[in-house]
């Protein structure tokens, strides 16, 4: 399917240890040609860490997309009315965002912009990062994968030596999966190798 003349929404939550990847995924989604809106939750959007300052990131995703980033719940409720997008990609998505989706509760910019975008009837694509993955977070996969409207890039262990529990979207595979999930259809195999 062509992207080309797709409005994307490219939300990014803090597993600020992908943030880089995650840029460089948008860098792969903006050369399709698509329309791409940023949004970033609160806490990635305003948090200085060991991996980088949050102003640099912002920029960086602002000149990738060409769109200002939404950061608010004021600035995202409006995607869900005005349907604003014709995907949502959560790259990365952390376990607490996984949990939030689950369980249907939209207290942040990104977890509106999920509810909003959802009312739709349009695809959500997330790309999981947590740790906990195949620990408490993985019932939150579970039901999220049964949901309607609701894709996964397909995700591996990162580290099952060290992190047994951790898991982690194949950021290379983005642009598949959005393409798939805008014909209704999930992306196989969505356990990666």
């Amino acid at each position: 399917m062509e992207l080309a003349n797709k409005t994307i929404g490219f939300a990014m939550c803090g597993s600020f240890c992908t943030f880089k990847k995650s840029l460089e995924a948008a860098k792969e989604l903006q050369k399709t040609g698509a329309n791409i809106i940023p949004i970033m939750s609160e806490t990635a959007y305003s948090t200085d860490t060991r991996f980088g300052t949050c102003i640099d990131f912002r920029n960086q995703l602002e000149l990738i997309c060409g769109n200002k980033i939404l950061h608010t719940v004021y600035e995202t409720e409006p995607i869900g009315p005005k349907k604003m997008l014709d995907a949502l990609v959560i790259l990365p998505c952390t376990g607490n965002t996984l949990a939030k989706l689950s369980h249907a509760v939209a207290d942040s910019s990104v977890t509106l912009a999920a509810k909003a975008h959802l009312r739709n009837k349009r695809p959500l694509i997330i790309g999981v990062s947590t740790n906990d993955g195949l620990g408490n977070a993985a019932e939150n996969i579970g039901r999220l994968l049964s949901r309607k409207h609701c894709f996964f890039i397909p995700f591996a262990q990162d580290d099952c030596i060290h992190k047994p529990n951790s898991l982690i979207a194949d950021f290379s595979k983005l642009n598949a999966t959005i393409e798939m999930a805008l014909e209704n259809k999930q992306l196989q195999p969505i356990l990666a190798v």
